[in-house]
């Protein structure tokens, strides 16, 4: 593995104080511990492509989707968590490799929304589980994308499930800190559409971001990286002002390559995005979510569950059709 260069703490020394990142226990950057990031090699793109080599979207799904690093999303089908992390993040390992992992099981998941409902049964269970997700990948190097939508599905909730779940997710900020320290944990923190600059920056702040190494954004969702850009522009300004301090952000670039039609579940129409890669406007863009996986029963992807792979969808997502 290569060292860790120091051009981002000289280029942090240099900023004022009340705007400087805010300090985390994660000294490492897996970024400059591996060589590039890591492509899932059982994504359900590569096994479609696997199980039907004939068909004749099979070389284009291969290589505009399959083929791209792209974020693994654990949850309650990973079966024992810490050894599904810690096979996966093994698997980047051995290859010099970054991976990227989504933790999504927490306790009332998509409480609002409803198409991805589940997680764990309890608060203490998600505590359980997410500390065994940390556990597995222990010292190799990785990002971690913390329970999408969790800051943004507010909507229908009290304020005693806001507070239970802002201390779920500092707990879990606490557990890579204390057993991973070279993962980079990204907070998630929905997308321009869904929540003000200042309420998102208050949630963030509330839910233990300070502990975290930065936020994410777009996560499954079509916004371009330019208005997520803006956005996460605005929350930093909001963060400094109220709290003293800013973060990284990485931005979901899977499938927002011709941007919004202001649908989020499964539009017609939509393009994949910049691959996987360092900067971009951000401190990075990623595939968080695989391009084809259906976002649940609705739109184009009527008839399917959550998750699922849906061939021609992807094939249309290549070119933006």
């Amino acid at each position: 593995m290569r060292r860790r260069l120091l051009a981002l703490v000289a280029a942090l020394s240099a900023l004022p104080l009340a705007l400087a990142a805010a300090p985390t226990a994660h000294a490492a950057d897996p970024t400059t511990m591996t060589n590039g990031f890591y492509a899932d090699a059982d994504s359900s793109a590569k096994r479609w492509v696997a199980a039907n080599p004939g068909d004749g979207r099979a070389s284009a799904i291969n290589a505009s989707i399959a083929n791209v690093p792209t974020a693994r999303w654990f949850g309650s089908w990973s079966g024992t968590i810490g050894t599904a992390t810690g096979a996966y993040a093994g698997a980047a390992d051995a290859r010099d490799k970054l991976p990227v992992l989504v933790a999504y099981n927490i306790y009332n998941r998509d409480y609002c929304g409803g198409h991805s409902a589940g997680g764990a049964s309890s608060p203490s269970a998600y505590r359980n589980w997410i500390a065994q997700f940390a556990g597995g990948i222990a010292g190799r190097p990785a990002l971690v994308v913390l329970e999408p939508d969790s800051l943004g599905d507010y909507g229908c909730m009290n304020q005693a499930q806001i507070d239970e779940r802002e201390s779920m997710l500092t707990g879990a900020l606490a557990e890579f800190s204390r057993q991973a320290p070279n993962t980079w944990v990204y907070l998630d923190a929905g997308n321009p559409a869904w929540a003000g600059a200042a309420t998102m920056a208050r949630r963030l702040h509330e839910a233990g971001v300070r502990q975290a190494h930065g936020f994410s954004l777009n996560v499954s969702n079509y916004l371009t990286t330019a208005e997520n850009t803006a956005y996460a522009d605005a929350v930093n300004r909001e963060l400094a002002a109220r709290y003293g301090y800013t973060k990284p952000f990485v931005v979901d670039t899977s499938r927002n390559g011709n941007g919004s039609n202001g649908q989020w579940c499964n539009p017609a129409g939509r393009r994949t995005g910049t691959p996987t890669r360092l900067g971009g406007g951000a401190e990075m863009l990623l595939w968080i979510k695989v391009p084809g996986e259906s976002d649940g029963n609705c739109g184009v992807g009527s008839g399917s569950s959550a998750g699922q792979f849906l061939p021609e969808v992807a094939y249309k997502m290549i070119y933006g059709y």
